[in-house]
């Protein structure tokens, strides 16, 4: 590429013409995750319209600080996506870093630098479902399906299958993280601070570059020097270490230890990312989009428990909702993506 600008073959405006969607995705990502905020918005106004309860300060609050969970889970699913890779240990993560941070502080080590140790933890299994996916040379889906069963079978058995109690609540880490600041869950400021990290970290750094052009067209990448394999392992360890820090957040407002928590959090950690306009054939993603779509199934699973929906209908309910979601997105989406092309024209 050097050669071809330094003969004057690659004409100048082509390098100025790379430079601008990074920039314009970062400031104006509300415009492009229109849709999903439609829908959110939607959703809480037609389900408040016949419920006035449902726009109760603290009902919200409350919507918000379980969203978290999942949110935080889709945050690092974005980057697995975006790569044309997928996740599905995240949930035996999740569960695995609750029981060991609750087994390290029962047994005296201090909750903050148990909380770092379960996070550390979270983010080394990730690496290794990178590891395993890029040298084994299995698909990450069939990877981490295995692995699943692997972290949650050994959380069930660090914790000999029953949850993990006895911590002191009254310590100041379950205090301020599992409480509240300035009047909000210590999990919703985090799931917010992680947001706009990783927001940052996707659209304005060469490792978010890097994932998006290898999920466009993996050989292409390759060809041009991108460390592929490199880059999977780094999407596959952000994707892990994000699951640590929700399973930490959920260990500070619990105050125990559960073994069996986080069946089915993968499949909404994917929900969340795909409804907030990550794609699962790779090149883009979302991470504002993935906090919205997670939002978007909080308030779902709410509504249904205010209309006292019958529980056996509640994940049949939910499913119905995720496809009316991703399908008006997909209708806004191809709109603006149409004036977009009438304007250009």
């Amino acid at each position: 590429m050097t050669d071809r600008s330094a003969t004057g073959t690659e004409p100048p405006p082509a390098v100025e013409s790379a430079a601008p969607p990074p920039r314009r995705r970062s400031v104006t990502w509300l415009r492009e995750e229109a849709g999903v905020l439609v829908v959110l918005v939607a959703l809480v106004v037609v389900v408040g319209a016949f419920q006035p309860d449902f726009w109760l300060a603290d009902n919200l609050t409350e919507i918000a600080r379980q969203s978290s969970y999942i949110g935080i889970l889709a945050i690092g699913m974005v980057f697995a996506l975006a790569m044309r890779e997928v996740d599905l240990s995240v949930g035996g993560t999740y569960a695995l870093t609750i029981v060991v941070g609750a087994l390290l502080i029962r047994d005296g080590l201090s909750p903050w630098i148990a909380a770092v140790v379960a996070i550390a933890i979270g983010g080394f299994l990730g690496f290794l479902n990178g590891l395993f996916t890029t040298y084994v040379q299995v698909p990450s889906f069939i990877a981490t399906l295995g692995t699943l069963s692997l972290y949650k079978g050994l959380a069930l058995a660090l914790s000999n299958g029953q949850q993990v109690g006895g911590l002191d609540q009254d310590h100041p880490f379950f205090q301020v993280i599992g409480g509240t600041i300035l009047g909000l869950p210590g999990a919703v400021w985090a799931l917010v601070l992680s947001a706009a990290l990783m927001t940052v970290v996707f659209t304005r750094t060469r490792f978010g570059a890097q994932i998006r052009a290898v999920g466009s067209n993996p050989d292409a990448a390759a060809f041009t020097g991108i460390p592929v394999n490199r880059v999977r392992i780094k999407a596959l360890t952000v994707t892990g270490l994000f699951a640590g820090v929700s399973g930490v957040l959920a260990l500070s407002f619990f105050v125990a230890g559960d073994p069996t928590v986080g069946t089915g959090y993968e499949l909404m950690a994917i929900a969340a990312a795909i409804i907030g306009g990550t794609p699962l054939r790779g090149g883009t993603g979302s991470v504002p989009g993935a906090v919205l779509g997670s939002l978007i199934l909080s308030v779902v699973a709410a509504s249904l428990v205010f209309f006292s929906v019958p529980i056996n209908w509640t994940t049949f309910a939910t499913g119905a909702v995720i496809l009316l979601a991703v399908a008006l997105d997909s209708l806004l989406r191809r709109a603006r993506a149409a004036r977009r092309r009438s304007t250009s024209s």
